[in-house]
């Protein structure tokens, strides 16, 4: 078993970091890779303004959900649980501890590839892992690397690879910092990463959430949410757009709407029903149980409360999961593009989408129908405003019939 080991600071994790621990595990074939967060770097000081090592273990985990790898990538706190120092000879220690049989493999950049000698017990580390360093820029080559490596095979034996990283991202933390500070960086950063910078007022960050251009928005959106998420949240996104400009809606609040819909997906049914009741939103007896529908909810008390979204978007997304009676245009165009977005993929939705771009409410009437006949197929309670929404379109003498 190959496993990679990946330390520094991530004061903020950025796309170099993630370029580098993508093109490690093919270059290494790793079996797992883990990021470790250090709590106190040995090596120099944390600049103040420093996020604390939970918040940059946070932001560490947000980069490796990112890398969509599961069972291949993780994060680790050892390193936060341990007092004092942090040692990459005692990490190594324990690791090795954890896993006797794997062989250990020590990510690093040039920086640190070229001072390794000069680290504690550097004999130690080299006896437990070997070293796998990758160049930052396009002058790390192996004019840079050659001396070192014979240095380091002659006076500690050292097992080494080195790699230059085609079309890296060469950033430095500090300049990354900077950027951040004056607004700038963005470019740098997974959006969940930045999101999570901009929620907390990292690094100087003073973002004004209640005026968020949309990237930002949508930053902010997929840090509240887990990776595999973050797809169909894109793909609502640009199926309502594209719904708002067939139909005459505003494309930008479809797109905010779109882009938040889903932001408390990944809630607790403890965390809704709090939020609901800190809000004053009353939930039903169905709804007080079912985790499922309170999502659409609490995003649209987020939406509104702390992104101050206009109340359009918030019944918006309020409204996506079970629909209503006397829908508003952007309402029935939230609730379609969740049901038809390109990666939706089930008996009947090819359908779905071209009944969508030629008449919204029929379509809009065989979505609740679908919906409805599910619920009753599998036995589960039919929330009464599905029910209602379908009574209102039958009513107006919506039919789905060609």
């Amino acid at each position: 078993m190959n496993i990679g080991i990946y330390g520094g600071t991530f004061n903020p994790p950025h796309l170099g970091h993630f370029q580098a621990a993508k093109t490690a595990i093919a270059a290494l074939k790793l079996d797992k890779l883990i990021l470790i967060p250090a709590a106190l770097p040995p090596h120099k000081e944390l600049p103040e303004g420093t996020p604390s090592p939970e918040r940059r273990l946070e932001m560490t985990a947000k980069m490796a959900d990112a890398m969509a790898m599961p069972g291949t990538v993780e994060v680790s706190d050892l390193e936060l649980r341990r007092p004092g120092k942090s040692y990459t000879a005692d990490t190594l220690e324990q690791l090795h501890r954890q896993y006797p049989q794997a062989k250990l493999w020590l990510l690093m950049g040039t920086d640190m590839f070229l001072t390794l000698h000069l680290w504690r017990e550097p004999e130690r580390i080299m006896a437990l892992a070997g070293i796998c360093a990758f160049g930052r820029t396009e002058q790390d080559g192996e004019e840079l690397f050659a001396p070192q490596r014979a240095y380091l095979k002659e006076h500690f034996g050292a097992e080494i690879v080195t790699i230059t990283l085609p079309g890296l991202v060469d950033i430095s933390s500090t300049r990354l910092r900077a950027g951040l500070d004056q607004g700038l960086g963005r470019r740098y950063l997974v959006p969940a990463v930045y999101g999570c910078i901009l929620m907390n007022s990292l690094y100087g960050v003073r973002a004004d959430l209640k005026h968020l251009e949309l990237p930002e928005l949508r930053a902010c959106s997929y840090y509240m949410m887990k990776q595999k998420r973050v797809p169909h949240v894109m793909g609502v996104e640009e199926e309502a757009a594209k719904l708002a400009r067939r139909w005459g809606a505003d494309e930008t609040l479809a797109r905010r709407a779109g882009a938040l819909h889903d932001c408390t997906k990944y809630w607790t049914l403890e965390e809704n029903t709090a939020l609901c009741a800190k809000y004053g939103v009353a939930l039903d007896e169905l709804e007080q149980t079912a985790v499922k529908l309170l999502h659409s909810k609490t995003g649209a008390c987020i939406a509104k409360y702390v992104f101050g979204e206009p109340e359009e978007v918030c019944q918006a997304i309020f409204w996506h999961t079970t629909a209503k009676e006397d829908m508003t245009l952007l309402e029935k165009i939230i609730y379609m593009a969740d049901y038809i977005e390109p990666n939706r993929d089930f008996a009947g939705v090819e359908r779905l989408r071209a009944l969508s771009y030629k008449d919204l409410d029929k379509a809009l009437l065989l979505g609740v129908e679908t919906t409805i006949q599910e619920m009753e197929e599998r036995g589960l309670p039919i929330h009464k405003r599905t029910l209602m929404a379908r009574d209102w379109l039958l009513a107006a003498g919506v039919t789905i019939e060609d």
